[in-house]
């Protein structure tokens, strides 16, 4: 018995950093985006099987333990004693280390397409726990569409709907700690300066809402991140930013149409990078952009 699920990519259209918390991890005010770019996860139940097996045909992608998905797998096993076998196939499209969420996605995948197969033993807040022991970006990906996440990220609240959104993604050749990049902060907010009413009001006035508190602190060591920011903007981009912790830098665009035009021009400049086009994964509802109106 199988079944495959998507696991979408995001990017964070503000990550501000609020304060750090005596058990180490950094309190955060972020809107979410999942995007339409997705891996596969197909899951698989053996009933005269045992353990739990990954198949992944990408570099670099560990096979055992150390997976995220493996990690769901176990823990849905262990909280509701699931027996048998479970087998992991993962078909990546997501970069490894680029601030898009792409393990965190599997893992949510996981624990859905595991509750699908045994016929939802778990309700949703019992889903929620198990996401948000695997990692602070796991819940958002329980859900469907763009959300404000606060707290370590394990807070949702729904935003949208969202404009029509285009995106073009840019991840140099490196992947980025996002460990690291924490361990070198040293600022931090307080409060949170961007309300989310404010944006819904004015979703294309990016210039006001773009914003990454752990971007300077990637651009010390990686100057190109900069570089590829303006390089976005020179092509018409309503503003750029770095996801996450990077190394991802992504244009917003009017629309996906514009986004594979400019991705295409951008394949002949940084010909070293990962790049891909795409739009907001549930955007419901268009808000043009006023300059097309």
């Amino acid at each position: 018995m199988t079944i495959q699920w998507k696991a979408p990519a995001k990017v964070n259209l503000w990550l501000e950093v609020l304060r750090r918390r005596e058990d180490g991890y950094h309190e955060l005010s972020s809107l979410m985006v999942p995007l339409d770019l997705c891996d596969d996860v197909k899951i698989g139940l053996q009933e005269n099987g045992e353990g739990i097996t990954i198949e992944c045909h990408e570099p670099g992608v560990p096979l055992d333990e150390r997976n995220l998905c493996w990690k769901a797998a176990r823990a849905f096993q262990q909280r509701t004693g699931l027996e048998g076998g479970v087998h992991i196939e993962l078909k990546k499209r997501i970069p490894h280390g680029a601030g898009l969420g792409g393990g965190s996605s599997d893992a949510a995948a996981t624990l859905l397409a595991l509750n699908h197969l045994t016929r939802f033993p778990l309700q949703d807040r019992d889903l929620h726990d198990l996401a948000r022991s695997l990692g602070a970006d796991v819940p958002f990906f329980l859900y469907d569409g763009p959300a404000l996440t606060t707290g370590i990220g394990d807070r949702l609240e729904p935003v949208g709907p969202l404009p029509d959104y285009g995106f073009v993604l840019i991840k140099p050749p490196f992947g980025i700690s996002t460990k690291g990049v924490y361990e070198s902060l040293r600022l931090t907010r307080g409060e949170s300066r961007i309300r989310v009413p404010l944006f819904l009001a004015q979703p294309w006035k990016l210039e006001l809402w773009l914003q990454n508190d752990l971007e300077t602190v990637t651009e010390v060591d990686h100057p190109v991140i900069r570089q590829l920011k303006q390089w976005l903007m020179s092509q018409g981009a309503h503003g750029a930013l770095m996801s996450g912790s990077g190394s991802t830098v992504f244009g917003v665009f009017e629309g996906k149409s514009t986004a594979i035009k400019v991705a295409g021009s951008a394949r002949k400049i940084w010909d070293d990078c990962w790049i891909a086009a795409c739009r907001v994964y549930d955007s419901g509802p268009v808000q043009p952009c006023p300059a097309y109106r």
